[in-house]
Formats: structure tokens, C-alpha cells, sequence
């Protein structure tokens, strides 16, 4: 029999705040924390505002030196992964046997536009000596590996806006097939930057409310618009459920299934249907060996564009019927974090659990009529049982997660 897995630690750097208890305070107030961008100049951008990290202070984990290696996604990945082992009561498990999966969208984009883009030519580039390290995929897995002595599998995930789900469930199976025994997993991104908001206003993927931040985002409503960018990261501990229970360690929730699928449809565009997601949803759930009627509540990827949030809801009503479990879309109060929401929302879940309740959607005024999904701008009592966590990204990229109550 396969062994069993524990989330037994919890970390986050969010717009909503910097622990668990902010940001689900955040989640139930249903407070947007998009805000119109001042860190740098947005006069000539289509798109004005973002939700962003607000005073990212990491004295209390590196030293000055150590952070001026490290791009801002690297930061916020270091001290998500930092307070989630705090949470786990800094397990006592030998280096060789700890992991680190973190996943990203994107490494580096901080660092890269502000070497490149101001400059005039490529021959006038003076680049740090960091710089390739800064910006490369894995320099996240990398710093959380040399900050928490973690000499075990190291590995990083970059499936666009899937990554901190599937860096959360590659984790569960280096767990379930013994080559560690602690794994560090989920994901850090930092994109607000003038590239980034210009390249996704390009797609038409940004909501243009320039006017009024906070009612930006508005996953699944009839009137949405597009996505508000974010940044962000979160990290869960993962242990062997028998050891953590041996050791008398807090078990949060277990990690009871695991799916994962491709559209291979389309760059941008999801699969018509949502065929992609709901393939993924069946997998997470035959994984769990739970039946749909069993699932008490389903986080969201709900980004607020119209056609995710369309073939979504078309995915979710195939797999539990129409209208039939609670939703939450809780992008409307943190934005997309993009390789960092799947690993935000499964934080979200594992409180939802033990909260006994799911979150409001923010900013849903009138649900789209061909959204047949049970959406609430309030938050509502859901029993206690397994909840679902949604990550789908660019690509057709499809992760699902299912959490359960700890035993």
C-alpha cells in the first residue's frame, strides 16, 4: 500500500498578506489587493496596476549578501519555504533525505528587464557576473536547497500557471515512492514589471480597469475582462502521514490525489469544453479512489478571462453536474500570481479545511448565465471533507490537487 501524505507546514509572501491567518482574513473579507503601481512608471502602459508584495523585508533569512544573489521570485520563494518548515517544527530529517520541488513561470524577470530593456544596445551591456544565475528556471530550487540544507532530489517545474500545483503534487510522489522523506514544494513568481504588463495586455489577457483596481478581477462574472497580474509565492512541507503522526507533528490536511493532463490544443486557448480540465479532475479523483459527490468544495483556477473561466465551469459542471459543489475563485482578492497561485490556492484549500468554509468569490455581481457553477460572492459552511484545487496554465497545462482532512 502506498504510503499516505501529510501537508505539516505552510508559508506564503502574498499581496494578502504575509502568513496564512492574513490571507485568509483576506479571502473571507473578499478584499481585492490590486492597486494602482507605483514602484515604477506606468504612464505609457496600457494596463496601471497590479497586486503586488508590499514591503518584502528577508533580513530575518538571508544576509544582505545572499539576497543581492537572488532575483525578487527567488526572495519570496526563500521566505515562503522558510516560515513552512517554521510551521512543520523544522522536522529532524537528514539532508540526503530532504527534497525541494519549486516551480515558477517565469525566473528572473526583475533582473532581466532591468539589465536589458533601458539599455541601448547589446554592446553597451554591462551585466552583473549573477545575472545567468539570477534569471535561470531553477534558481529558486536552488537558493531554498542551499538556505535549508536540502541535498535530496532538487527539481523545478515550469508549466506556466500549472507550476506551484504541479510542484506540489511532484512532491507527494517523491513522498509516495520513498526517494525522500521531507519535501519542500510549491512556487515563487515575480512579474510585475513593465515587460510583463505590457506582453499580457498584447494577449488581451489584463483587465483594463485602470479606473477601479479592486473590482478588476472578477472570475466568472458576466462582465469580466481579463486577469490583474500578481506576484507571490507558497510552499507546503510534505511528510510521510505514519512519520508525521509518529512524531507528533500538526498535520494540516493529507494530499489524497493527484492529477495531471495536457490540452494539446492550443498556446493560449484552452481545450473547447474545458476536455483538458476535466480529464484532469477525473484523474485527481481516481487518484484520491474518491467519487465526485465526495469533494465538499473546489478552489478555482478562475482567472477572470472569458475563456478560461468559460471551458472551466464547462469542465467542473461535466465532472460534478451542474451547479452541485461549492466554487471559489480566489484570484479575485490576490490576482494571478501565475506559477505561484496553484501553490497560494492549495494554502487556500488546506484552510477552507480546516475553516469548515469557502471563501467568497470577490467581485461576482451577476455569474455569466453560461457559467452553471455554484459561485457565491459570500462565504459559505461546507462540511468537512476533501476539496479540489484547480491550476491550469498557457500551453494547456492542466493540474489538479485534492486535499483532504487530516485523520
Amino acid at each position: 500500500m502506498r504510503p499516505r501524505v501529510a501537508v505539516t507546514g505552510l508559508g506564503l509572501r502574498t499581496p494578502a498578506g504575509a502568513g496564512p491567518k492574513e490571507l485568509w482574513n483576506a479571502l473571507l473579507a473578499g478584499r481585492s489587493t490590486a492597486r494602482t503601481i507605483t514602484s515604477f512608471d506606468v504612464s505609457t502602459l496600457a494596463v496601471r496596476f497590479a497586486c503586488q508584495v508590499p514591503d518584502l523585508d528577508v533580513s530575518a533569512y538571508l544576509t544582505d549578501r545572499q539576497a543581492r544573489r537572488l532575483d525578487r521570485a527567488s526572495l519570496l520563494a526563500v521566505c515562503a519555504a522558510g516560515d513552512a518548515l517554521a510551521d512543520a517544527g523544522h522536522p529532524r530529517v537528514p539532508p540526503e533525505r530532504r527534497a525541494v520541488v519549486a516551480g515558477s513561470s517565469f525566473c528572473g524577470t526583475e533582473t532581466y528587464e532591468s539589465a536589458l530593456l533601458d539599455t541601448p544596445g547589446a554592446g553597451a551591456l554591462r551585466l552583473s557576473p549573477i545575472f545567468i544565475p539570477k534569471i535561470m528556471p531553477n534558481a529558486g530550487a536552488a537558493a531554498i536547497g542551499m538556505r535549508y540544507e536540502i541535498r535530496g532530489p532538487s527539481m523545478s517545474v515550469v508549466t506556466a500557471c500549472a507550476s506551484g500545483a504541479h510542484a506540489i503534487g511532484e512532491g507527494v510522489r517523491l513522498i509516495r515512492d520513498g526517494s525522500a522523506d521531507l519535501v519542500v514544494a510549491g512556487a515563487g513568481d515575480a512579474n510585475v514589471t513593465p515587460g510583463m504588463l505590457h506582453g499580457f495586455s498584447r494577449c488581451r489577457a489584463l483587465s483594463g480597469r485602470n479606473d477601479d483596481p479592486e473590482a478588476a478581477c472578477r472570475p466568472f462574472e458576466a462582465d469580466r475582462d481579463g486577469f490583474v497580474l500578481a506576484e507571490g509565492a507558497a510552499f507546503v512541507v510534505l511528510e510521510r502521514l505514519d512519520e508525521a503522526v509518529r512524531r507528533g507533528a500538526r498535520v494540516h490536511a493529507e494530499v489524497s490525489g493527484y492529477g495531471r493532463t495536457s490540452d494539446a490544443h492550443d498556446l493560449t486557448a484552452p481545450a473547447p469544453g474545458g476536455e483538458g480540465a476535466r480529464r484532469c479532475m477525473d484523474a485527481a479523483l481516481a487518484d484520491a479512489g474518491l467519487a465526485p459527490e465526495d469533494i465538499v468544495h473546489v478552489n478555482a483556477h478562475g482567472t477572470g478571462t472569458e475563456l478560461n473561466d468559460l471551458a472551466e465551469a464547462q469542465a467542473i459542471g461535466r465532472v460534478f453536474g451542474p451547479a452541485a459543489v461549492p466554487v471559489s475563485a480566489t484570484k479575485g482578492v490576490t490576482g494571478h500570481a501565475l506559477g505561484a497561485s496553484g501553490a497560494i490556492e492549495a494554502v487556500a484549500c488546506v484552510l477552507a479545511i480546516a475553516e469548515c468554509t469557502a471563501p467568497p468569490t470577490a467581485n461576482l455581481e451577476r455569474l455569466d448565465p453560461r457559467c452553471d457553477i455554484d459561485a457565491s460572492p459570500v462565504p459559505r459552511p461546507i462540511a468537512r471533507g476533501p476539496v479540489m484545487s484547480n491550476s491550469f496554465g498557457f500551453g494547456g497545462h492542466n493540474a489538479t490537487l485534492v486535499f483532504s482532512p487530516a485523520p
